[in-house]
């Protein structure tokens, strides 16, 4: 069972609140069991200011650290980024520090992504595919590159410590070995640009980091997220293919989950985390009337469909809402 000290956490991941809670979840039999923990904690208990913390916590891609993060975060965030700079030129690099400061004058925090393996013109076409994204949806997945970062992260911290306390010690020579098995299976999920399939084949660890459809609600008119708000996610399985227009809908909406919103607006797990979502018509559901007894609207109903084609995507529904006006959009 390792337990390890919140600074070390903190190389890991940026953000304190981060680091703290591992700190209260551990000790951890493996890395595995560390990885599982530190998804839950990130996605779920980690709010917006922690996962900014995170973020403010990386150089820019192209960049050296600061002398401020940790010696650990420093040398790991080096090597992560050796490829890119490997691969670098004049050019390409001036234009790369161009994007990230169109990038970070836009969100209003750093470009993120899993740098390890990356050549610069790769990040750069990331770069240039993501800057388009609305804010809110880019939020998102920088929240998803840091947690492919902290995986990363933490199996080097724990083969570091059972090569530290080997010394011999043939069962430590063995647990090393697994620490490295466990590295380049984590590490070949994030590197390699083969299917999700084949990785969830050799992997424990799940390919996803939370079920495949998830929402939250903001809360336009006090510039908060909404609290308390009860979320359906239900899934259509009538007579006719698809839900038709005018016609009665009754028992054709199959419930798949529900749940309700956090003090982040976030609502819980709608459904399980599995690595292919069926595809097919599905309906969230807002009771915003219990929300907002005044509100204009009852209830609202975001009706959207999973073809077979993105059955390995993400979808996030999220809805902005005040007292008299709801808008919605789809981000994935």
């Amino acid at each position: 069972m390792e337990r390890y000290e919140e600074e070390e956490y903190l190389a890991c991941c940026g953000s304190t609140q981060f680091a703290k809670e591992m700190v209260k979840a551990s000790p951890f039999a493996s890395v595995h069991e560390a990885v599982a923990a530190a998804r839950d904690i990130w996605f779920n208990k980690v709010d917006v200011n922690g996962w900014l913390e995170a973020f403010s916590a990386h150089p820019q891609i192209g960049q050296s650290p600061s002398p401020n993060h940790p010696a650990a975060a420093a040398q790991w965030s080096k090597g992560e980024q050796s490829t890119a700079l490997a691969t670098a030129t004049t050019s390409t690099l001036q234009e790369l520090l161009d994007w990230n400061a169109r990038y970070r004058h836009k969100f209003g925090f750093i470009f993120l992504i899993c740098a390890s393996g990356r050549s610069t013109a790769e990040i750069l076409a990331d770069l240039k595919k993501r800057y388009p994204n609305r804010p809110i949806v880019e939020f998102e997945i920088a929240a998803q590159e840091q947690m492919k970062v902290t995986e990363l992260r933490l199996v080097k911290l724990f083969s570091s410590k059972i090569k530290s306390t080997s010394k011999g010690d043939q069962h430590a020579t063995v647990s090393v070995k697994k620490a490295e098995e466990d590295r380049v299976s984590i590490i070949g999920g994030h590197l390699t640009k083969t299917s999700e399939s084949s990785f969830g084949k050799t992997s424990q660890i799940s390919t996803r980091t939370r079920p495949p459809i998830t929402t939250h609600v903001l809360d336009v008119s006090r510039g908060s997220p909404a609290a308390g708000v009860e979320v359906c996610l239900e899934i259509w399985k009538g007579n006719h293919p698809r839900p038709l227009f005018g016609e009665p809908d009754v028992g054709g909406w199959v419930i798949q989950g529900s749940s309700t919103t956090d003090g982040d607006g976030r609502s819980g797990q709608l459904m399980s985390i599995v690595d292919v979502v069926n595809p097919g018509i599905y309906r969230i559901s807002f009771n915003t009337g219990k929300y907002c007894p005044s509100g204009f609207f009852p209830c609202v109903s975001i009706v959207f469909e999973i073809k077979e084609s993105q059955n390995r995507e993400h979808f996030h529904v999220p809805l902005l809402l005040s007292p008299f006006s709801f808008s919605t959009y789809r981000g994935s």
